[in-house]
């Protein structure tokens, strides 16, 4: 896998290879980010991009998340800004045990079946919001640095150390740097949603974004399903 963001390293609190060491003072240069970061959004594609440059991603059947945590204060907010950490609490209280002052992930809210599969109509059920965990995709903010500008790649490598150890309600998006077309294949031989393919390189981009592109498996219930519950979010 490709890594950047070198320069960054002793501001971030990584080792050498990426590992993330735990909180680091607060940088002269960290600003605070604005109170609500509208997520990234990929674009529909009829088929994954070919070639080397791109990573993919197991697009799961859930509910877009942005969990920020400022100290002890932890949101799980939605793609219109409704804070949902009382109804998600599992996920609330892996963020909040977290080794970090502050962060912002980006991910979605999942509740599985009998089978491991993600299925969005138990989240809609109230009585499985406490078995809601988050299964987190990218890093947008880590004690004050905001890291949109970095390559997507470093951004995963930091999300991934972040999470090391076992945290019941938050879980790593994995992701495969291999021919989009056997990721796609899989993900619909499981019966997931589909896949997200990310552009190597790119930073982190409020709103449609090219460098993100969704090939969705038509038979999956999240695909057939005709309209969705708003739940005013």
């Amino acid at each position: 896998m490709r890594r950047g963001g070198s320069t960054r390293t002793a501001r971030l609190g990584f080792r050498r290879r990426g590992r993330y060491l735990g909180p680091m003072p607060p940088s002269p240069r960290s600003r605070p980010l604005a109170d609500f970061i509208e997520p990234c959004l990929p674009r529909l594609a009829d088929k994954p991009p070919a070639g080397p440059d791109w990573l993919h991603e197991i697009k799961h059947d859930g509910f877009r998340i942005m969990a920020r945590r400022d100290g002890d204060r932890v949101r799980l907010l939605s793609r219109k800004g409704h804070d949902f950490a009382s109804r998600f609490p599992l996920a609330a209280a892996a963020v909040a045990a977290l080794s970090a002052r502050s962060c912002i992930i980006d991910g979605e809210a999942i509740a599985c079946d009998e089978k491991g599969l993600a299925v969005f109509d138990l989240i809609r059920r109230q009585q499985h919001g406490r078995a809601v965990a988050l299964c987190a995709f990218d890093l947008i903010e880590l004690d004050g640095e905001d890291l949109r500008r970095e390559p997507i790649e470093t951004r995963k490598s930091t999300l991934k150390s972040l999470l090391r150890g076992k945290h019941a309600g938050i879980a790593f998006n994995a992701h495969f740097i291999v021919d989009g077309a056997i990721v796609y294949r899989q993900a619909c031989a499981l019966g997931c949603e589909g896949i997200v393919s990310k552009r190597l390189g790119s930073p982190y981009r409020s709103g449609r974004a090219d460098c993100w592109l969704k090939v969705k498996n038509p038979h999956a219930p999240a695909v057939r399903r005709i309209e969705e519950e708003d739940w005013n979010s």
